[in-house]
């Protein structure tokens, strides 16, 4: 095969249609738009959304609960995960992510308290729950907040 042979599959690429070039083309003039009206203007329609002056779906449904924009979203680890790392080392973002313990980091990590902590680590994260911190520091290791 040579690159002069390469083409498309039969059927998957399509031409598009080209409006308003002749009456014998069949969407001459008015090209597909009808006569007059919103959507027969350059720049016509209606926003995304907009139902005609009826209340938009949007605005019908109720809303509920509280959305705190100071909020932080941390990625969250146990400190029986922390199992996996080498005695001694420091436990941080770049770490845990290499372990496949966390995904996306927005606000920071924070590790909670579920398990339990046999090694002695540093761990480095934004927020520790208290028994998270009660865990590493009797197995001997540091906490470290950033």
């Amino acid at each position: 095969m040579n690159l002069h042979e390469l083409a498309p599959n039969p059927g998957s690429t399509k031409k598009r249609k080209r409006v308003g070039r002749g009456i014998g083309t069949g969407n001459g003039k008015t090209a597909g738009r009808g006569h007059k009206g919103q959507w027969a203007r350059s720049g016509g329609g209606v926003r995304a959304g907009f139902e005609g002056g009826q209340m938009p779906l949007v605005r019908r449904v109720p809303k509920r609960g509280f959305v705190n924009i100071f909020g932080k979203e941390y990625a969250t680890v146990n400190v029986g995960q922390l199992e996996v790392f080498e005695d001694g080392s420091v436990v941080d973002v770049e770490a845990l992510r290499s372990k496949g313990l966390i995904g996306r980091v927005r606000d920071g990590v924070k590790v909670l308290g579920d398990g339990e902590l046999t090694k002695k680590l540093t761990v480095v994260a934004a927020a520790f729950s208290e028994t998270a911190r009660q865990k590493i520091e009797a197995a001997g290791g540091k906490t470290e907040e950033v």
